[in-house]
């Protein structure tokens, strides 16, 4: 574990938006930053980053929270390596204390799986510097013009012609056989041997965006291996889909530039990279996917570009064409470039000058009705059928892009180029648009099938969707906040006693500063007395009524709270120490009753026209009252089952006195109003 006063020294160092800054390309927006969300796919940027209060916010998805929970969902860090990870970030020393034992295997786990890709990376580079792996593997890449500093950089090793080399090494380095099987690295058959998956090829490491080694790719040197390139399978480190070769060495670049170029094979990007061109990145061994693009779309922005740059030979062409839907798809401009005499990215490097690539770049970027106009005049130039069949793929494109003005202009081009009429195309646009909306429709339908009930207002137990926008869950009534969801998960159906501490706890953690000025009408107004804070307030009536929080997590929250708030912390530090603190239970907590959820509406708008401390001075006793009602419920329920022999007489007095509290608690609510 680490000690208190380095979380703390490190939750004070943070700057939310250049930690996110580092896997998302952010957009200023007045006193925020916008961007399209990393956890969802969507094309208007709803993502919002607020550095004065240190969180972030999906509009679209619900996703929130801060710098370090950003950590633990997008790079699927624990709560300590998120810590080590900033702590490097901005050079504070991370010294862990003891952990229990279940901490410690558990967080080894992971650890491990990271150590043994490092270990294969390390040795498979180090098997350059001799033996086969110098004559052979070094020797191949100077073959392809790549430098001392570039191979050290990405990387880039040999794996030896003796599929158990690796392994010796291994078992004798302590490495466990079991996590480099679980890693991909090695291969297990079912008689028990164990031998090396990449076996007598050139290694390329492939890095995520934090630039960790996640999987290799692998290239064999012999022409009659079938099998060119053999790639790390699925692991819990990576997915294909969802992996960019080079994007660790391109991310900076390409958010820099809003630019990005997409090449086929690990070589075209290093020697992109080599020659200057560093925004450059491939897909992992598989035709491009949405995931894929989604990764280059936070770095570029929502109106980025990415360049194809794929092989001239058909196979490349092909490719090319469904990569185009793709970027459309996601809201980006695409341009391509077709290399000449059939030369991929890596020849045409390796045999021209930066300032020679750069302007036949410049020269030969086309957008992609360019492109295929081209394609039309060597495919299909005397088919009347091909010619048709092209123009409507083109329109089918053209339907794939977001926004409506681009789609106009793109019409407008692709009728001229063709000297067909706008109208016809329009038709066959919107044709396609209507059977992607119904197939969409479809999809939704088929999703909200098995969707619950809507909630019962009066009975907070009947509600089984997010609990903090539960009708009587502060946030709907709380200016700036809403029980209107653009997307709402289903957890576990609530208890009605932990709904309404829920409810108690989030006005403490929104608003346990703000003081509480009630009007002289008001039979809690106290002549004379300093006011109090909603925090003293509350603390007040449950330790009058000797009363303390059922669920576990919550009390612990409440407790934290109380704390930190004695130690004199302002609100804003406050939030910030509990939805970064070490208790990850209390962390997403306090995130989920912090951090409004889902985006303002009017109703909320007319809401926050409302005096703020007129919503307090009413809402937080009527919280408690509900709380004590509820409560006092409980305890009848109990009776009644317990309601049995000569006892019986003495506990329907008992029932009769509660159901009596809980009518003047009712009506109390009744005059708050």
């Amino acid at each position: 574990m680490i000690p208190s006063d380095t979380i703390t020294k490190i939750q004070d160092a943070i700057r939310i938006e250049e930690v996110i800054g580092d896997f998302v390309s952010l957009t200023r927006r007045g006193a925020s930053y916008m961007a399209c969300c990393p956890f969802h796919n969507e094309k208007t940027p709803s993502f919002v980053v607020t550095p004065s209060k240190g969180i972030f916010k999906c509009f679209g998805c619900g996703e929130s929270g801060t710098a370090v929970s950003f950590l633990m969902k997008h790079e699927n860090m624990s709560f300590v390596e998120a810590m080590k990870y900033l702590g490097k970030k901005y050079h504070i020393e991370v010294k862990e204390k003891e952990e229990t034992a279940e901490e410690l295997a558990q967080r080894q786990r992971t650890e491990s799986l990271m150590i043994a890709n490092e270990f294969a990376a390390n040795y498979y580079a180090e098997q350059l510097k001799a033996g086969e792996g110098r004559d052979i593997g070094m020797a191949y890449f100077k073959s392809r013009g790549l430098e001392e500093d570039t191979i050290r950089r990405y990387g880039l090793g040999w794996s030896p012609s003796d599929r158990f080399a690796l392994l010796r090494e291994a078992t004798a380095k302590g490495h466990k056989e079991e996590y480099l099987v679980e890693c991909g690295v090695l291969i297990k058959l079912e008689d028990g041997k164990v031998y090396d998956r990449f076996h007598d090829r050139v290694v390329f490491p492939i890095h995520s965006v934090s630039g960790r080694v996640i999987a290799f790719s692998c290239r064999t040197l012999h022409a009659e291996n079938k099998a060119k390139y053999v790639n790390s399978p699925t692991t819990p480190l990576y997915s294909k889909e969802k992996a960019l070769f080079g994007i660790y060495f391109a991310k900076s670049e390409i958010a820099k530039q809003k630019k990005c170029f997409l090449v086929e094979g690990n070589l075209d990007v290093i020697s992109m990279h080599q020659k200057g061109i560093l925004n450059t990145v491939a897909s992992c061994g598989t035709a491009l996917t949405s995931g894929q693009v989604q990764i280059i779309k936070r770095f570029t922005g929502e109106n980025g570009t990415v360049t194809v740059m794929y092989d001239g030979d058909g196979a490349g062409i092909k490719a090319a064409v469904k990569a185009i839907k793709l970027v459309l798809q996601e809201g980006l401009n695409v341009r391509l470039v077709l290399l000449p005499g059939g030369q991929d990215p890596d020849d045409f490097c390796r045999r021209n000058s930066l300032e020679q690539v750069q302007a036949f770049i410049d020269e030969n970027e086309q957008d992609f009705i360019t492109y295929r106009t081209a394609l039309l005049s060597q495919q299909a130039a005397d088919d009347p059928i091909r010619r048709a069949d092209l123009i409507n793929e083109i329109a089918d494109t053209i339907a794939c892009i977001p926004d409506p003005v681009k789609q106009s202009v793109y019409l407008q081009e692709c009728a001229k180029k063709f000297v067909i009429g706008e109208d016809i195309l329009r038709a066959r646009m919107l044709t396609v648009i209507q059977r992607m909306r119904l197939e969409e429709q479809k999809q939704r339908e088929r999703q909200n099938s098995n969707a619950p009930l809507p909630p019962d207002p009066d009975d907070p137990s009947s509600y089984s969707g997010d609990p903090t926008s539960y009708p009587g869950d502060p946030t709907s009534v709380i200016p700036g906040s809403t029980g209107n969801p653009s997307r709402r998960t289903a957890p576990k159906r609530m208890d009605k006693l932990v709904v309404a501490e829920r409810s108690i706890l989030s006005y403490v953690l929104k608003y346990g500063r703000d003081l509480m000025h009630f009007p002289i009408t008001s039979h809690l107004y106290r002549a004379g007395e300093e006011p109090y804070s909603v925090f003293e307030f509350i603390d007040g009536c449950l330790v009058g009524d000797g009363i303390a929080f059922s669920d576990p997590v919550i009390k612990r929250c409440y407790e934290a709270y109380g704390v930190l708030f004695d130690a004199g912390e302002p609100q804003e530090i406050i939030q910030k120490r509990l939805m970064e603190g070490s208790d990850r239970e209390v962390a997403e907590l306090a995130e989920q009753l912090i951090i409004d959820r889902y985006a303002l509406t009017m109703e909320a708008l007319l809401s926050s026209m409302t005096s703020h401390q007129t919503l307090l001075v009413k809402y937080v006793p009527e919280e408690l009252i509900k709380y004590n009602i509820v409560l006092l419920q409980k305890k009848r329920n109990e009776l009644i089952k317990a309601l049995k022999g000569a006892e019986g007489k003495q506990t329907l007095e008992e029932i009769a006195k509660i159901a009596e509290k809980i009518k003047k608690l009712k009506e109390e609510i009744k005059n708050l109003n």
